[in-house]
């Protein structure tokens, strides 16, 4: 098993159930509401957030294959928790990290533009 493998495990089953409460409401550590593909349940995926002119940008430093994105991908959208307002997001595309950093505002694009993360999703506010 991969490191980040390893790291997204572990942050599934420790750090996220320590953070999802105060997610949403701190900068940064926002929520992320997905319904599940084959479930249909509702999830809430504790993500880094940064406002971009159309909507949010989530840098997915564990990669492009995790459930939550696959979710948001095959429901269309999904909600998003930041700053303490939640809102309907639609339109989930996976994009190269280095396409994103001309959408943010400083010094989130030069924070990005190190941190070593190759894909971020970009998800459209909605209405």
């Amino acid at each position: 098993m991969r490191f980040s493998e390893r790291r997204a495990r572990f942050n599934r089953v420790v750090t996220n159930p320590l953070f999802r409460p105060i997610s949403g409401w701190v900068p940064m550590w926002s929520i992320v509401e997905h319904t599940g593909r084959r479930s249909g349940a509702t999830y809430r995926t504790p993500v880094s957030v940064f406002h971009t002119a159309d909507g949010v940008a989530v840098l997915l430093p564990y990669g492009t294959d995790r459930d939550w994105v696959k979710n948001l991908q095959a429901a269309g959208g999904g909600r998003v928790k930041v700053g303490g307002k939640t809102f309907a997001v639609t339109g989930p595309r996976v994009v190269p990290t280095a396409e994103v950093l001309g959408l943010l505002r400083p010094p989130w694009r030069q924070l990005l533009g190190r941190a070593g993360v190759a894909h971020t999703l970009l998800l459209d506010r909605a209405g």
